[in-house]
């Protein structure tokens, strides 16, 4: 298993180009079930999962065609409508394929998600929308079996804004009879940008981006060619690490309207933060500011962020009160940065961190996919000898080369084999 080491104190310097993002990709590639052809999608990230989706998908009869950071995809042959619990345990985002396969083929059987352990993230959204929508549903020795003889249009109002309940519904909904309407729907990027892919097929869609979000039904749909939005969690991250060490980062290829709550939050920080079209150019201060957040749906402050916020207010003067509102288990990195010697207290769902002027190197361990990025954070400014983090299998879910593009800005940092 794979380790990754850092020796701290560097300040961070250069050009870094972000990655498709990928809470972006893995609907977009989902969506391609709802109709044969070849379908082209590019600025596909190379993630684990990427591969984890293609080859669930694959075991159902969908070929790939991998060339640099161009997917093409084609779903000709759909042979199986199951997704097995041996993959999907793996990644939370499998039960994507239940609305596609739903509109496709009137039939799914999706084994209940796993995924990392941030939060329990019921699927309840997902099922009851979809009943309203005439689709017959049992759960079995942990399966949802689900059929339908045709999808009809609903009313849905979904009790939390879900976006991977939103994304599915409105995959559901595109080949749907009639009309479906989506209230308190999410707003986040990643639905505008299947939105984007579902209106190249063909899709009648209307209101993404806003809490109510129209879809009329189709009978057919299209093969299509699709660009997927850059990753603005990746881009947070190196604006972080700029902020954290005193850095200058131009971040290219990004979406500064993806990302203004955390350029607003880290301005207030001391940042001092240039926007142009698809460029940031992040220069860290010289004394951090302390700063609260609460974490909220788009366009708040993402909770996907949390992490890497709070190992920069680990180092900053002054205390600040980090709260979490969408996933109930995300303060399990907490224990990693006291390691470093952060002083953290948790209270329920808030945290209270009260800054220090360093951190201290130490081994750690990282417990889910943004936590990985929140302890390399914290080793790029640990004094005290080498920070060495382990079970770096979740950064590898959603961060592409994040250790060679921290090399590239001149951190000390690198991957070995354990």
């Amino acid at each position: 298993m794979d380790k990754i080491r850092i020796e701290g104190g560097v300040s961070l310097r250069g050009n870094v180009r972000l990655s498709g993002a990928k809470n972006a990709a893995l609907p977009v590639i989902a969506s391609c079930l709802l109709t044969g052809g070849w379908h082209r999608i590019r600025n596909i990230p190379s993630l684990k999962d990427i591969t984890t989706i293609e080859t669930i998908m694959s075991g159902i009869g969908v070929d790939f065609r991998k060339d640099n950071d161009i997917l093409s995809i084609n779903s000709d042959n759909i042979n199986e409508c199951e997704a097995p619990y041996d993959l999907v345990k793996t990644m939370r985002a499998s039960i994507l394929l239940l609305g596609p396969l739903l509109a496709r083929t009137g039939k799914a059987k999706i084994s209940m998600p796993g995924g990392c352990a941030i939060g329990a993230r019921p699927v309840n959204l997902h099922l009851k929308a979809l009943v309203s929508m005439g689709v017959d549903m049992s759960l079995d020795h942990g399966y949802i079996n689900a059929k339908t003889d045709r999808l009809k249009g609903a009313d849905i109002f979904f009790d939390i804004p879900s976006v991977t309940g939103t994304e599915n519904i409105m995959m559901a909904a595109v080949k749907a009879e009639g009309p479906t309407i989506l209230k308190n729907a999410a707003k986040e990027p990643e639905i505008t940008d299947l939105a984007c892919m579902l209106r190249s097929m063909g899709a009648r869609i209307q209101g993404d981006g806003t809490d109510t979000i129209v879809i009329n039904g189709v009978e057919d749909l299209t093969p299509a060619e699709h660009d997927i939005i850059p990753d603005r969690i990746e881009a947070g991250t190196f604006m972080i690490a700029s902020a954290m060490t005193k850095g200058e980062i131009k971040i290219f290829g990004c979406r500064p309207d993806h990302l203004s709550a955390v350029i607003e939050k880290l301005r207030s920080v001391g940042a001092d933060i240039e926007i142009t079209d698809n460029c940031l150019f992040v220069k860290g201060p010289e004394i951090i500011k302390s700063a609260d957040i609460k974490t909220m749906p788009f366009p708040g402050f993402p909770t996907d962020l949390q992490a890497q916020f709070m190992t920069l207010m680990c180092i900053a003067r002054g205390s600040s009160v980090i709260e979490e509102t969408i996933f109930e288990n995300r303060f399990i990195h907490v224990s990693e940065l006291k390691r470093m010697g952060a002083d953290i207290t948790i209270n329920g769902n808030q945290a209270l961190v009260r800054g220090k002027d360093r951190l201290l190197a130490a081994p750690v361990m990282a417990t889910d996919l943004r936590a990985s990025a929140s302890l390399i954070l914290a080793g790029l400014v640990a004094q005290g000898g080498r920070t060495e983090v382990n079970r770096i299998y979740h950064l590898d879910r959603g961060y592409e080369a994040l250790e060679r593009k921290f090399q590239g800005l001149g951190a000390r940092v690198w991957r070995e084999k354990a």
